[in-house]
């Protein structure tokens, strides 16, 4: 009767599992708290190496943000031909901000071109002889700052192709090279994260191979009586998490310390420009992606070291 009520109180199997990862969270979290400053200092190194890509992707951020009010510089200046008059310019101005994809259009009269060359260019006197007025009017358009590079391309090349317009300048360039320096930015941001991630796994494996060799004599006992691997080889994997999710926290607190530190001379640059500035902002993506790969990054390397070397410790 005794044995029947024994087995009927032993926990389940959902419940045993449960049991043995919660004891296994315990332990690991105490054994971490017994040594408090090597816990620091291998979460510290964890943090600064997930720091760096953070932060790189938080100004990748910031700087696709303050993209939009540099594309907002982008124009095309669609010159008209003489024979169209200024109430035709401004019907074609109209037509134009009517477009899909403009953002702003401003007609420039032949009248007014003329008076703001006469004050940058320095020739005022000069142009003071001339019996006609050489200068054509202008509608510059700016284009909308969130459209892609090849609808923004496609956009301008069809009004430059207008039967009214004359010639078009076009600031191509400048949108070619402002595609090219992000494209370049987030590939950098993706290789450093890669290179970074190895040295996460490195320390994460090095710290945990550690533990294995001192507790190389418990290890012993358990398998002596009959311990499986798997309960072996739980509280390690959650050291490693526990490094990886600690480490990830300091990152982020790291990488809003910098922000802080920037975003004085940040707004004063960006007022310079023009320009939005949010360079102490850290993404909730970011902060999920911080901590997901901590998390996944210390398990990963925990597993691999474990796999690796509790297979060679054997009781003789």
């Amino acid at each position: 009767m005794s044995a029947s009520r024994r087995v009927s109180t032993a926990p389940s199997g959902g419940s045993r599992w449960l049991l043995d990862h919660t004891r296994a969270i315990s332990a690991t979290l105490d054994a971490l708290k017994r040594r408090p400053f090597g816990t620091l200092l291998t979460a510290l190194v964890i943090g600064i190496t997930l720091a760096l890509p953070a932060g790189l992707y938080a100004v990748l951020g910031g700087l696709d943000a303050a993209s939009s009010g540099l594309k907002g510089s982008l124009r095309a200046s669609l010159f008209l031909k003489d024979t169209l008059d200024e109430a035709a310019g401004r019907a074609l101005q109209a037509k134009i901000a009517a477009k899909r994809g403009v953002a702003e259009t401003k007609y420039i009269s032949r009248d007014a071109a003329l008076a703001e060359f006469k004050a940058h260019s320095g020739f005022g006197e000069a142009l003071d002889i001339l019996s006609d007025n050489p200068l054509p009017a202008v509608i510059v358009v700016t284009p909308d700052a969130t459209l892609p590079k090849a609808q923004a391309q496609a956009l301008l090349d069809e009004l430059t192709r207008l039967p009214d317009i004359d010639s078009a300048r076009l600031d191509r360039e400048w949108l070619e090279r402002l595609y090219a320096i992000l494209a370049v930015i987030e590939r950098l941001v993706l290789l450093i994260a890669g290179a970074l991630a190895l040295a996460v796994l490195v320390v994460v494996a090095n710290t945990i191979r550690l533990d294995i060799a001192a507790r190389r004599e418990e290890i012993l006992v358990l398998k002596l009586i009959g311990a499986p691997d798997a309960f072996i080889r739980r509280p390690f994997l959650y050291t490693g998490l526990w490094y990886g999710l600690s480490g990830a926290l300091l990152a982020c607190l790291m990488v809003i310390a910098a922000g802080w530190s920037l975003a004085g001379p940040a707004q004063t640059l960006s007022g310079l420009y023009g320009i939005g500035s949010n360079v102490a902002v850290l993404s909730v993506d970011t902060v999920f992606w911080v901590f997901g790969s901590g998390a996944a990054l210390g398990w990963i390397a925990a597993l691999w070291t474990v796999s690796r070397h509790l297979g060679a410790i054997e009781p003789d």
